[in-house]
């Protein structure tokens, strides 16, 4: 059955490993391409009369419409596309002169705004570019049960010619090639590496997909803020995951803003601020622990409805060892989408080969 805006499908996801595999470490080989570092996008490009394209709906990894935020993409859907389809792929937006261009994370994430008159304007100024990198549905029929060396040359076929502000991804099966990928696209705003299995369907929800980044992620939830040490502005926002039963778990912190940011985050996220009947803001505390005696572990109560991006280096039980940096926010995830499966675990290695 194909995938509609009102039956979304959820997007293939991938689990990290620490290097480019080789394609004969998978049944039936792999597929390498870049990971692009931008908005995760599932396009319904609607049938309208005959073999005409209809609606356009844009959705989001967690199935957030994103629709309303790219204007200029829509009516490119609308014009460009040969037909109806379902389309997987990655919202970016390239700044900068030609041949000096790169992504740009801010310039994408400032599209998320609530007035249509200020993404009006960031569509003209800013104009997004969708790259397409799979291929859900055709016309009517679905090709989620199809291998992705067969989906990958049905897209081909589908929009190798369609012109900018849609592109298709570049692919390899030389994994020499895939590796320097790995190490010559950074420069351009890349984010890795994703290694497809030449012979799997289209696995919603299920990290089949491999991918190798240069560094460790998350996206988090923000719980609540404690006040820096000077008494003025933020001084480190608390961190949260859904775990597998859906409770919200502290994981850590981050912290280290410059004032400035320090004082803006207080406004920013005073409409979040959990208040109790006489409007008091609500105050929780986190555990105590041996390090923590003396201090003051009180925090202010956020509304979990924030998603950040931070860099960690590993895990201790369910909290990160150390305290993360803050990447980016991430206004494209839906606080209830940020999980423990997320968690780049890093490879086992035996401490016995470490001493030796």
């Amino acid at each position: 059955m194909r995938p509609t805006p009102d039956s979304p499908v959820a997007p293939m996801l991938a689990k990290a490993v620490p290097a480019v595999p080789d394609p004969e470490s998978v049944e039936g080989g792999l597929s390498y391409e870049p990971k692009w570092d931008g908005f995760r996008a599932i396009v319904y490009a609607e049938p309208g009369g005959g073999e005409t394209i209809g609606a356009v709906e844009i959705g989001s990894r967690g199935s957030k419409m994103l629709t309303r935020y790219f204007p200029e993409l829509v009516e490119a859907f609308r014009r460009l596309l040969p037909g109806p389809c379902v389309l997987d792929g990655e919202i970016v937006v390239p700044t900068g002169e030609p041949g000096r261009q790169r992504l740009d994370w801010e310039a994408l994430s400032q599209r998320i705004h609530p007035a249509a008159s200020r993404v009006k304007l960031l569509a003209e100024e800013t104009p997004a570019t969708f790259i397409a990198f799979d291929l859900i549905a055709l016309g009517d029929e679905s090709y989620l049960d199809r291998p992705f060396g067969e989906r990958r040359a049905a897209l081909e076929e589908f929009a190798a010619a369609v012109p900018a502000p849609i592109a298709l991804t570049r692919t390899t099966t030389d994994v020499e090639l895939a590796r320097k990928w790995l190490v010559e696209f950074e420069g351009a705003g890349l984010d890795g590496v994703v290694a497809k299995p030449l012979a799997g369907p289209y696995a919603p929800n299920k990290r089949t997909l491999l991918k190798i980044k240069h560094h460790r992620t998350a996206d988090v939830v923000v719980l609540g803020y404690r006040i820096h040490a000077s008494g003025r502005g933020v001084g480190s926002l608390l961190l949260g995951l859904y775990d597998s039963d859906g409770t919200l778990r502290n994981v850590g912190g981050v912290s280290a803003f410059s004032d400035a940011t320090r004082l803006a985050l207080i406004d920013e996220l005073e409409p979040l601020v959990e208040r109790d009947a006489s409007g008091e803001a609500v105050k929780g505390e986190t555990e105590r622990s041996r390090f923590s005696s003396g201090k003051d572990v009180s925090f202010v109560r956020l509304r979990p409805e924030r998603v950040l991006e931070v860099r960690y280096d590993q895990m201790e039980g369910m909290r990160f060892r150390h305290t993360a940096q803050f990447e980016r926010w991430r206004p494209d995830r839906e606080a209830r989408s940020c999980t423990f499966d997320q968690l780049d675990r890093p490879v086992a290695y035996d401490l016995g080969d470490v001493l030796t």
